[in-house]
């Protein structure tokens, strides 16, 4: 996180939250009682074995079938799709084996890679929240973009059949 801290928190709070050896642990920590209650993941992207960046499942209800996608990337890994990739993992991964029918993605208006990720996911653009994340001092509108099973499962066809 110290890395990118400032790249990471122009747009989200977790650099603001993981700032510190207790505070990362706390945060891992809280991520491994998700994985345990089967609420959420979290999982790293790794280059070179360096940690440069990690992709999430925030929430996950498997009753209700939905879920929140995210993610985290310092600034050296950015531009090369590995965002991309490890969602896409993590959406099919929640897709395929736990049942999730609805996964969410939200991302500030301004933070232009995020949305590209959403729409390189296939995901549609349901709406802005204005102003509805408070975030360093101001509030920042939120873009909500989601993807259900059918459309997921309906891409990964075509991309496999070349259609």
């Amino acid at each position: 996180m110290d890395r990118g801290r400032e790249y990471i928190g122009r747009h989200i709070g977790l650099p603001d939250i993981v700032t510190d050896l207790d505070s990362a642990r706390s945060f891992l920590r809280s991520y491994a009682e998700k994985a345990a209650n089967d609420a959420g993941r979290i999982l790293g992207i790794w280059t070179g074995g360096t940690l440069v960046g990690g992709v999430m499942l925030r929430t996950m209800d498997v009753t209700y079938g939905t879920a929140e996608a995210g993610c985290w990337l310092e600034p050296s890994a950015a531009g090369k799709g590995l965002v991309t990739r490890a969602c896409r993992i993590i959406v099919d991964w929640a897709v395929e084996e736990r049942g999730i029918h609805r996964v969410e993605w939200y991302a500030s208006t301004e933070n232009r890679s995020s949305v590209a990720v959403a729409r390189r996911l296939g995901m549609t653009r349901e709406g802005v929240l204005r102003e509805n994340y408070p975030h360093r001092g101001s509030r920042a509108d939120t873009e909500l973009w989601s993807v259900l099973a059918p459309e997921w499962r309906a891409a990964k066809e075509k991309e496999r059949t070349g259609e």
